[in-house]
């Protein structure tokens, strides 16, 4: 077995660390990077910032070319990190315009929430107007059918007339059927009874007699008025 002398196993060892030292530490922002633009684009990156989210993906192309065809892992970790920070100042002002796109769907829905308040509350009204139209047409239709008829009770009654002059070729039973004496051809004995001093014959009258007409008879007067009047 060959033994190093000990002067020259920490020689080895210094040119190694010093290796490790000046060899570049792989990529660190690479994948966040690649994760970020992946992001970016199904969220409105492309359609609403076309150039910007243009511009960090061709940063984060650029790192790749330089990290394939350069092979320097710490300029293209330079790029990736530049896309990064582009990246997540683009995914800001997308959370910002997606708020504001919130906070303006929120805003419409409660003004179109208003008016539907607003448009509810007059129909409410409106209904409430007609119905206290409708009542108040009917509480005067009301008032106006009362006040007629306590109008027509104050108006004195149509006087019956008592006395009666014949016409020429009038008869008992017509006279008697006359709206303003009996309104009933039956009933002309009453008519004749009370006035046997001037009829001789109840089918023959004289133009110019005047004739008494009975107002007060029972029920039994005109009950036997109609039984002779049904004789003759």
């Amino acid at each position: 077995m060959v033994r190093w002398p000990t002067a020259i196993l920490l020689l080895v060892c210094c040119c190694l660390v010093a290796a490790c030292a000046t060899q570049a530490p792989p990529p660190s922002w690479r994948l966040q990077a690649m994760a970020l633009v992946d992001e970016l684009s199904p969220h409105g990156g492309p359609r609403q910032f076309p150039v910007e989210y243009r511009n960090i993906v061709e940063t984060f192309e650029h790192g790749e070319a330089v990290l394939q065809v350069q092979k320097n892992d710490r300029e293209a970790d330079a790029y990736y990190l530049l896309a990064l920070q582009k990246g997540d100042l683009l995914k800001a002002e997308l959370q910002r315009l997606k708020r504001e796109a919130e906070e303006e769907a929120r805003r419409q829905a409660a003004e179109r929430a208003a008016r539907a308040e607003e448009e509810r509350l007059q129909r409410e009204a409106a209904q409430a107007e007609a119905r206290l139209q409708e009542r108040n047409r009917l509480k005067a239709a009301a008032e106006a059918a009362a006040a007629r008829a306590k109008a027509a009770s104050k108006e004195p009654p149509v006087s019956l007339p008592s006395a009666y002059t014949v016409r020429r070729g009038e008869t008992l039973p017509q006279i008697a059927g006359r709206t303003e004496i009996y309104n009933d051809v039956s009933l002309w004995p009453l008519i004749y009874r009370a006035n046997r001093d001037q009829i001789r014959d109840p089918k023959r009258l004289w133009p110019g007699q005047v004739l008494t007409i009975p107002r007060h008879f029972s029920h039994d007067d005109a009950v036997e008025a109609r039984r002779y009047s049904g004789k003759k």
